[in-house]
């Protein structure tokens, strides 16, 4: 699990391996991942797109940016969630992910920011010591 808070933008990603969609014989390991965005500051924000940084064991980096998330640009209140899971496929069995969601205050002039989403690593079971 990792969390990451960035002005006042807290994000909990939880990862898990899905052997049922995985095919190892064929290096093809499949990952869900459970995002939970809390806005826990004082002003209304929304996430507009996303930048995902995928690597795998053999330090290959995918980057992977677009709108929203889900097919959803969430506003959140102060005190408001929002949860998505979502998967990545990789070639090896062990990888990490880490990146960014592109915020905006949607009631103000404000420039947006970057909330952090932390290293959280992909791992099938029993792959690391």
């Amino acid at each position: 699990m990792s969390e990451a808070t960035t002005r006042g933008v807290r994000v909990s990603v939880e990862a898990f391996y899905v052997p049922e969609r995985s095919d190892p014989d064929h290096s093809y390991f499949f990952f869900a991942y459970q995002v939970r965005i809390e806005n826990v500051g004082d002003d209304v924000v929304q996430l507009v797109t996303r930048h995902w940084m995928i690597t795998n064991a053999d330090g290959h980096v995918e980057h992977v940016r677009g709108p929203g998330v889900v097919g959803e640009t969430p506003v959140l209140a102060p005190g408001q969630s929002f949860t998505y899971t979502s998967a990545c496929p990789l070639e090896t069995p062990v990888g990490a992910m880490h990146g960014t969601y592109q915020m905006v205050y949607p009631d103000s002039e404000r420039e947006g920011f970057d909330a952090e989403i932390a290293p959280f690593t992909l791992a099938m079971p029993d792959s690391l010591n």
